[in-house]
């Protein structure tokens, strides 16, 4: 269980604040699979990050039961100035994980070769973020955070990423930001909605979807569904 409480987070610009997180309290339920909606700025990484615990709100608390992941798809875990390995050891210290264990497994499954051993500051996009997914999947995480699913290296790569992944979440709950209709629809079994700092919880991933499309294409949208319905 995921449970936020009078979570409240703000920006300020030129004395202004943006609310990023109004008094929110949502629970998201053990072992549910939630996909985050939302406009581009709404916010959802920063609530990733505050349900991650790498990022304080300005007010409230979130509660956790069961272990957590951080965010997958931001690379703020990974020390450029580290080596690959030198990351997989620190990870494994800080989740209290076999060090041994996780390093075989990243240093097989993220395909790295020798740049394994050099700083991460030298690796390329690509290569980072198989260092990050390889060392996320490498520990049994019992909710993962993903910030956008996507997919990295030649087709053999992201035949064995879509193995493991599906194998963790066919075991673990997540929470994954997205923009993809796709994704929520082949992934997620619940959806939620951030909008003017506010949270909408819909069991209903559709509903999500629909939600969401309305606030993002406003006029548009309801032009083209009316189009649909005739």
């Amino acid at each position: 269980m995921i449970a936020l409480e009078h979570i409240t987070k703000a920006y300020y610009y030129r004395g202004q604040p943006k609310f990023i997180a109004r008094d929110i309290s949502i629970v998201f339920p053990t072992d549910s699979r939630i996909g985050l909606m939302g406009r581009n700025g709404a916010g959802k990484s920063t609530l990733l990050s505050i349900i991650a615990g790498s990022l304080n709100p300005d007010a409230g608390r979130v509660r956790v039961t069961g272990t957590i992941s951080w965010p997958i798809g931001l690379q703020g875990c990974i020390h450029p100035e580290l080596t690959g390995a030198q990351n997989v050891k620190f990870i494994a210290r800080v989740y209290g994980v076999d060090t041994g264990e996780l390093m075989d497994f990243v240093a097989d499954f993220a395909e790295l070769g020798m740049n394994f051993n050099e700083p991460v500051r030298n690796y390329s996009s690509g290569m980072r973020a198989r260092l990050n997914f390889g060392m996320s999947m490498g520990i049994r995480f019992d909710t993962y955070l993903l910030d956008e699913v996507s997919a990295v290296g030649d087709a053999g790569f992201k035949k064995k990423s879509k193995m493991v992944f599906d194998d963790r979440m066919s075991r673990a709950g997540v929470i994954v930001v997205t923009h993809s209709e796709r994704t929520m629809r082949s992934l997620c079994t619940a959806g939620a909605v951030l909008e003017n700092g506010q949270i909408t919880f819909f069991p209903d991933v559709e509903e999500a979807i629909e939600v969401h499309n309305r606030n993002t294409l406003g006029d548009d949208y309801k032009r083209s569904k009316e189009f649909m319905d005739d």
